[in-house]
């Protein structure tokens, strides 16, 4: 006589989510069963703003410096990418709680077509970094004559 298996669908479901978020190094727990925060699992808070001008971009950094923060602009896409390393236990301190996130982020945003790419300025100061893209003249259509034959 075969053996019957009690089905538990929340369990498959749960197997299924793990195996996706490892496919895509989405993990969330070591080894050793404990949660940690892994490379995609954070990412700075932002505010955009538009001005008639202009549009802004603020992105909270706090514990950053400017040489751990890279801004890119690529095919009309701005890119903010950086790192906020965990500072390094020593043997007198003992830590209670961990709240912070900390490790690689990368934010990407799609440009407008009005945004002249080559205007970027980024400032950073105490933590926030903030983005001013100048917006361009609006590109006029180029008519194409057609020739009927």
């Amino acid at each position: 006589m075969s053996n019957i298996t009690r089905w538990n669908p929340v369990n498959e479901f749960e197997d299924l989510m793990s195996r996706y978020n490892r496919m895509f190094g989405l993990s969330r727990t070591s080894g050793e069963g404990k949660d940690v925060f892994s490379r995609s699992d954070w990412a700075p808070a932002v505010d955009i703003k538009e001005t008639p001008e202009a549009f802004s971009i603020e992105a909270e950094l706090p514990g950053m410096e400017k040489k751990d923060v890279k801004v890119t602009v690529h095919d009309g896409v701005l890119s903010i990418e950086g790192e906020r390393k965990h500072e390094d236990e020593t043997k007198d301190k003992k830590h209670h709680r961990i709240e912070r996130y900390y490790g690689s982020f990368l934010r990407r945003f799609t440009l407008p077509d009005n945004v002249d790419e080559n205007s970027v300025k980024a400032n950073f100061k105490d933590g926030l970094l903030t983005l001013t893209l100048q917006k361009a003249e609006p590109k006029e259509p180029k008519a194409i004559e057609v020739d009927v034959q």
